[in-house]
């Protein structure tokens, strides 16, 4: 037997708005130890699970053009239903320290808590991680284009991205350029 709906929804405000300001990567390979609420949906603090001690996040900012997506991919054929995360991501200015942690990015596959403009915090990859699927490194051609990265992260999930408790309790964030 299924989960029944257990709530109405009415006409919210007009008080949202969309876009993200950070992501903080998260490393894959280390064990998580993720504590939820009462219900079990939202997401209290997530752990480092080999030494109980605060998660190493990586913060970038951004702004402009980056946004997170949730595709919902069900079969009613199958009797299945996962979530696509879609996060992409566009990073100004090409440097050297940056090349080095981009291709970092590409060869493994984060965990990454997203920060989206309404205080939001969501947690994409938490069972499988998030795979760079592509991107560019572009110089532009003319002086006032893009000199950066774009960088395309999807990840497959049996549930939507989580909300994070906000402040981000559990991990320890490094916001210092070129550590």
């Amino acid at each position: 037997m299924c989960d029944f709906i257990t709530d109405a929804r009415l006409e919210p405000c007009k008080d949202s708005v969309g876009g993200i300001q950070a992501v903080y990567f998260c490393d894959y390979d280390l064990g998580i130890t993720i504590t939820r609420d009462a219900d079990g949906d939202a997401i209290t603090s997530v752990q480092d699970g080999t030494n109980a001690a605060d998660l190493q996040a990586y913060k970038y900012s951004v702004k402009g053009t980056s946004s997170f997506t949730q595709n919902i991919q069900a079969s009613r054929e199958n009797g299945t239903v996962a979530f696509e995360q879609v996060l992409e991501l566009q990073l100004h200015k090409l440097t050297q320290a940056d090349h080095k942690e981009i291709k970092l990015l590409a060869w493994n596959r984060p965990r990454i808590i997203i920060e989206d403009y309404n205080g939001n915090f969501f947690l994409a990859g938490e069972e499988h991680g998030m795979d760079v699927s592509g991107g560019t490194i572009v110089t532009g051609a003319a002086m006032s284009d893009m000199s950066g990265y774009t960088l395309t992260f999807t990840g497959m999930e049996t549930k939507p991205a989580g909300f994070v408790a906000s402040p981000l309790t559990g991990f320890t964030i490094d916001s210092t350029e070129g550590a």
